[in-house]
């Protein structure tokens, strides 16, 4: 998908570049006797006005960028996936076998680990003290997790569609611009620089504006990805841990009759 759209805007570069360089001489002799009127244009007028209409939507594709940036950096973070200060509460209760305690704690606190131990927790089999029932728990912490990453994703996997809609609203708006320049053309059947200009700088300001909005998308979207990987992850072996204390504590005698003491001479 992106090595497809990168060449059909490799084309589409290549097409305006060809265009510009034909009329750029007459484009640079039109600017050097330019009315006071054009030369006081302002920054705003330049940059985003003059680029059509379709600059309104990929402005509302920068806009929902900005949202979902700010949104994922306030809810990826520690303290609303493994909290220390909830962790070590929770391997205390689990070091000392207080199953009920733990899981009574983990259902009053919001965070990831927290719900994951609440969900999964209550799995735990007492009648088999080798493992307490591990295959379970490790299932349920399974359902657990692909279910809560799935509603993680969703937000994310909005900032994909933003990389990938920018780019092709930049192209939608350089084609419109294209179009416009060519329909100029066969209007006068000469190419006025003047005329010209606003056209060719609406497909250049909608690539522009699409390509400034796609890039940071694109980054933003595998690091929001894998710091929701990573989260995930340690609350995953905060829990394995805790069912590592609980059950090493739950057989300390069996497991310390395996160590030797001496060795008879």
């Amino acid at each position: 998908m992106i090595e497809k759209l990168v060449t059909s805007r490799t084309k589409m570069a290549a097409a305006i570049l060809t265009t510009g360089l034909v009329t750029m001489p007459a484009l640079f002799a039109q600017a050097a006797g330019a009315t006071p009127a054009a030369a006081e244009k302002n920054a705003l007028q330049k940059w985003i006005i003059d680029g059509g209409p379709t600059m309104l939507f990929i402005g509302v594709a920068i806009i929902a960028f900005i949202a979902l940036t700010v949104y994922n950096f306030m809810n990826l973070t520690k303290a609303k996936y493994c909290p220390d200060d909830l962790k070590m509460a929770l391997m205390d209760h689990m070091a000392n076998v207080r199953v009920r305690s733990a899981i009574e704690l983990a259902a009053s606190h919001p965070s990831y680990l927290g719900r994951l131990v609440a969900y999964s927790f209550p799995n735990i089999d007492a009648t088999r003290p080798e493992d307490l029932g591990r295959d379970q728990v490790e299932d349920a912490m399974a359902d657990f997790s692909t279910n809560e990453s799935r509603k993680s994703m969703t937000w994310i996997n909005y900032i994909s569609l933003c990389a990938q809609a920018s780019p092709m609203l930049g192209l939608t708006g350089t084609v419109i611009g294209m179009v416009g320049a060519f329909g100029v053309l066969a209007e006068t059947g000469s190419a006025d620089p003047a005329l010209l200009a606003g056209q060719i700088s609406v497909a250049l300001l909608t690539t522009l504006w699409g390509l400034f909005n796609a890039i940071p998308s694109i980054a933003m979207f595998f690091f929001f990805k894998n710091r929701l990987n990573a989260l995930t992850a340690d609350s995953i072996k905060a829990a394995e841990d805790m069912m590592n204390a609980a059950t090493a504590t739950v057989n300390a005698d069996t497991i310390y009759a395996k160590i030797p003491e001496g060795i008879a001479v």
